[in-house]
């Protein structure tokens, strides 16, 4: 081997503690375990990309580095969006090939698991992960439901209206009553806001609808990922590793991108500022994160560039892992300093330009042809280039990478199903909760003001019975007032009628006329 390559590894990577040991130098063929081949922990939230075509290692540079930040006391979240990334919850099995690789390489290595939490987005393989709608906000919702500008500068508005009334956007649900309200009843609410077309909440509502029919709902609601639980360390003092299991939602890619910037967007809005820091305090792995950017708006891309500009003040690092740098953003790309480069294939004129373009991503090396070297890389060796501990991009070495310590393989399903029973994780999120929020606040306020409206619609029919009731004069008034007295008197009179009718009144009346008239004649004859 050329000694000016091996002297200026050593000089690149001195003998240091503090670092993630990556491999050994590969120079024309031959590997030289010395020096080693390291990222400085204190460079690790300066963010970095794994690349390389289809089964040249990548998932297992992930695995790598993702186990030694565990070992180093760094939780690390990570995306399994193949199902092969579970076995690093359990110890590796000694091989014919891992002991070569290990010769090959210097490396001392022994088997180990490190201590890990599964998530999913379905509930099914790990911790149920939700987001509230409100928290997922209108760019990453409008990416999730492919809008256009117009139709994402609509859902904007209606979650500034929500924000302005109070109405809180939980799930998909929420969402769905507040468009249905405003193309309605709530339609003169948005006067002040600019207003919305009726076919553009068409097409909101259908969007939605075709998400729910992908049992999207699960992933909206409460109770919300607390996203301090992927910040916590194990008894041992290892990093946890939280896996998120994607193979069973593997058809809706852009819903689990764009779950994951969810995540990373609020850790940088939640976390405090640290600065400069001896190791991370969360290391991020991007799997597929071409599917991060396709179709993404403009906005959407402003975003996540802000967002991995400014969140490594906040002592996250970010690792993209795709096929091919050109995945990624040009604004993005120039912030990763840590570049992994596995073996690209060149067997088209694009697979020739993207080569050529990745080659003139690196620093300049008086060592190796780049083009070249990006196309005879084997397995599990790739062209390394890192940040020195003072923030100086190294030249790129050609590097065979260590084997992983944790098994190269999923777990059994029966393996799964009991750290899945064991997690305390798994039972905290279990349970969706509803609490009230947007939909249960405008199906009150219809139904407070169809009473009032109902109220209104009976005193209105009142009054029309009272109007359609003829009016008496007063003439008639005073007809039935003396209708009354007459029949009073009538009742009267007859009464004494009966009395002086009746057979002992007849009697008492002619004895008394007989004493009258006695008296008077007996009275004239005594005079």
């Amino acid at each position: 081997m050329n000694p000016e390559v091996l002297n200026a590894a050593r000089t690149a990577f001195p003998p240091s503690t503090g670092t993630v040991t990556l491999g050994a130098v590969v120079h024309e063929g031959a590997c030289h375990p010395e020096p080693v081949i390291t990222l400085p922990l204190s460079m690790l939230n300066r963010h970095g990309l794994i690349a390389g075509a289809t089964g040249t290692g990548k998932t297992k540079t992930l695995q790598l580095i993702a186990e030694q930040l565990s070992v180093a006391g760094v939780p690390v979240f990570l995306s399994d969006v193949k199902g092969d990334l579970s076995g690093i919850a359990t110890a590796g099995e000694e091989s014919e090939r891992v002991r070569q690789r290990a010769a090959d390489t210097g490396h001392a290595w022994k088997a180990a698991g490190m201590p890990v939490e599964f998530l999913s987005l379905s509930g099914a393989v790990g911790a149920q992960m939700r987001a509230t709608v409100s928290s997922f906000g209108p760019l990453l919702l409008s990416k999730v439901l492919g809008l256009n500008e117009t139709q994402s500068s609509v859902l904007t508005l209606v979650f500034e209206y929500c924000d302005d009334k109070g109405l809180l956007l939980l799930d998909l649900s929420d969402l769905r009553a507040v468009l249905t309200y405003l193309s309605g009843e709530g339609a003169a609410e948005l006067k002040s806001y600019g207003g919305m077309s009726k076919a553009t909440v068409g097409v909101l509502l259908r969007e939605l609808i075709e998400l729910e029919a992908q049992d999207a709902e699960r992933f909206f609601g409460e109770p919300e990922f607390d996203l301090d639980d992927l910040l916590r360390t194990a008894a041992d003092g290892r990093g946890i590793v939280s896996v998120l299991e994607l193979q069973d939602v593997q058809d809706k890619p852009v819903l689990f991108s764009t779950f994951m910037l969810w995540m990373l967007a609020t850790l940088y809005h939640t976390l405090p500022e640290v600065g400069d820091v001896d190791k991370p305090k969360l290391v991020f792995f991007f799997d597929e994160a071409h599917l991060l950017f396709d179709n993404a708006s403009k906005a959407l891309k402003d975003q996540v560039e802000q967002v991995v500009r400014l969140i490594r003040s906040k002592g996250v690092g970010v690792f993209f892992i795709t096929q091919n740098p050109r995945d990624v953003p040009a604004e993005i790309l120039g912030q990763l300093g840590h570049r992994v480069q596995h073996a690209l294939r060149a067997f088209t004129p694009d697979d020739e330009q993207a080569l050529r373009s990745a080659a003139r991503t690196f620093p300049k090396t008086t060592f190796y042809d780049v083009e070249e070297t990006l196309t005879t890389l084997g397995i599990g060796e790739a062209l390394v280039t890192t940040l020195s501990p003072n923030g100086v991009p190294t030249q790129p070495f050609a590097t065979r990478l260590v084997p992983p310590s944790s098994r190269m393989g999923p777990l059994t399903a029966d393996e799964l199903r009991q750290r899945l029973a064991e997690s305390g994780q798994v039972r905290k999120y279990a349970e969706m909760i509803d609490r009230e929020s947007a939909r249960e606040m405008l199906e009150a306020r219809m139904a407070e003001a169809q009473e009032e409206e109902q109220s209104r619609d009976d005193v209105r029919e009142a009054a029309r019975r009272a109007d359609r009731t003829p009016r008496r004069s007063s003439a008639d008034d005073d007809y039935e007032a003396r209708s009354r007295s007459t029949g009073r008197n009538r009742a009267q009179k007859s009464t004494l009628e009966k009395v002086l009718s009746s057979p002992t009144s007849k009697q008492f009346a002619r004895t008394l006329a007989r004493g009258l008239m006695g008296a008077l004649l007996g009275g004239r004859g005594r005079r």
